[in-house]
């Protein structure tokens, strides 16, 4: 029998992965505790995932009904509410957030609200895991437990020079608090986060730059997509930079609403004004002051290291999420925190295939992908046959009003395997499951093909797509 503050494991992060963890720990018998320091869903749900896509919903739709003399639909006026935005932004995340304390209770784990630090072997145990729990009120207590979980997540990377002050400069956190629109905004950094937050505020009438240190957007997708998605971005007059860096030194405020900052682009130096900047150029672990030092636990390039279940040294001690690098995405965390809860039960779990995980980029068009790129299947030493289809030949998303984009199969010439699916169109976001069911049963572009799809719909495109790979389209 387990003491009041003796557990079978303790989630360190109570985000996606970490309480997705505790649900499962529970749902298997083991009696379990959560430390989280702000409030349970962690950044994915606070200020992250659900409240940027709260926010491009309602940029959607701003720009749909703005659009709707195209539909046959005659609106008078129409203008911005951005606090109602903002408000139903909140009240999205408050009704998730009660959803999770919920399940919390329904699972009978235990919330220590607090800041939580790895201990070393102590009286409590004779091996490191322990975690002193400091409460807001500064009281603390100690929680034994026979494993633990890192999943204390990551923020938003800072660059050197650039001071952040979450009001002229902001990261993501920021930008999510903004109480007005800015009139022009300039992003640092072209990758998802950056590309999410240009489409969302140019379709509020925001002017937007955006400055890539890359040679383009979003490098870890295909090239196709890339080029793409700038076309379509520069065709809504968003002004994209890139093979750019930014001279932080340079920024200086002119005036109240004005900054002016240099960039250079080759030899190339670049005057940009703006009235505020978006600092995205990736995420960090947090790893300090957690107590990673008081256990023998490897860190490389700023992350956890872990074996393929989520094993740190310390083999009681599991790490997941982006503490761990790797995919930075909420889904993935929870797939880990499964595996990891699942191994230290002795379910012996397969390990987590990443190139199975689906990615996505909620802008207007959206992006969505899974597996090898069409280069990094050359690079790998794969000789490929490719399968594209455009939306624009499916009646679907003419109906829809949305043509922009297509479908990409990257597939295995020798054995007809597909190693990756690549889209950019509408809802490919909701598309991309399909390609991930594909991915799992090892599907080939004829078992894509022959899957029947209604019609009309913008399914339609994957199996067009499978029959492109052999050049025999239908509506191409």
């Amino acid at each position: 029998m387990l003491g009041a503050n003796e557990f079978d494991v303790v989630i360190l992060g109570g985000g996606t992965g970490g309480y997705v963890a505790a649900i499962r720990a529970s749902q298997l018998g083991m009696k379990v505790a959560v430390v989280e320091k702000e409030k349970l869903g962690g950044t994915c749900l606070h200020k992250g995932c659900i409240p940027t896509k709260a926010l491009l919903r309602s940029a959607e739709v701003y720009h749909t009904v703005k659009e709707s003399r195209k539909f046959g639909v005659d609106v008078a006026e129409v203008s911005i509410n951005f606090l109602n935005m903002q408000e139903r932004k909140q009240a999205i995340i408050n009704q998730l957030y009660s959803g999770v304390q919920h399940l919390m209770r329904k699972g009978n784990i235990s919330i220590y609200q607090g800041e939580g630090r790895i201990m070393g072997p102590s009286i409590f145990s004779p091996l490191a895991g322990s975690v002193a729990v400091t409460h807001m009120d500064g009281s603390s207590e100690i929680l034994v437990s026979k494993s633990l979980v890192i999943a204390t997540g990551s923020k938003p990377r800072g660059l050197d020079g650039l001071l952040v002050d979450e009001q002229d400069v902001m990261t993501s956190d920021g930008a999510l608090r903004m109480q007005s629109l800015p009139k022009s905004i300039l992003i640092i950094g072209g990758g998802v986060i950056g590309v999410e937050w240009a489409s969302m505020l140019n379709d509020l009438g925001v002017k937007v730059q955006i400055v890539e240190f890359a040679e383009r957007l979003l490098p870890q997708e295909d090239v196709e997509i890339s080029k793409e998605m700038t076309r379509l971005l520069k065709k809504r007059n968003i002004e994209v930079f890139t093979g750019t860096k930014v001279l932080p030194e340079t920024i200086v405020k002119e005036q109240v609403g004005k900054l002016s900052i240099l960039a250079k682009q080759g030899e190339a130096v670049l005057s940009l004004e703006t009235e505020k900047i978006l600092l995205s150029v990736g995420r960090e672990a947090n790893i300090d002051n957690i107590g990673i030092e008081n256990a023998g636990i490897a860190i490389e390039n700023g992350v956890v290291q872990v074996n393929e279940y989520f094993q740190t040294a310390e083999s009681h001690i599991y790490a997941i999420g982006d503490v761990i690098g790797g995919l930075q995405l909420a889904h993935a965390a929870t797939v880990e925190g499964i595996t990891a809860v699942e191994h230290m039960a002795g379910l012996h779990p397969s390990p987590v295939l990443y190139n199975h995980v689906p990615k996505v980029t909620y802008s207007r068009p959206e992006i969505a992908s899974i597996g090898m790129t069409e280069e990094q299947a050359k690079q790998r030493g794969f000789t490929v046959k490719i399968g594209k289809f455009p939306f624009k030949a499916t009646g679907k998303a003419l109906i829809h009003g949305e043509a922009d984009g297509f479908v990409k199969l990257v597939v295995n010439e020798q054995t007809d395997d597909v190693l990756g699916i690549h889209m950019i169109g509408p809802h490919v976001s909701e598309l991309i499951a399909e390609g991930a069911l594909a991915k799992t049963l090892d599907a080939t572009p004829w078992e894509i093909a022959k899957t029947i799809h209604p019609h009309p719909s913008l399914s339609e495109v994957l199996g067009e797509a499978g029959l492109s790979v052999e050049k025999i389209a239908i509506h191409t």
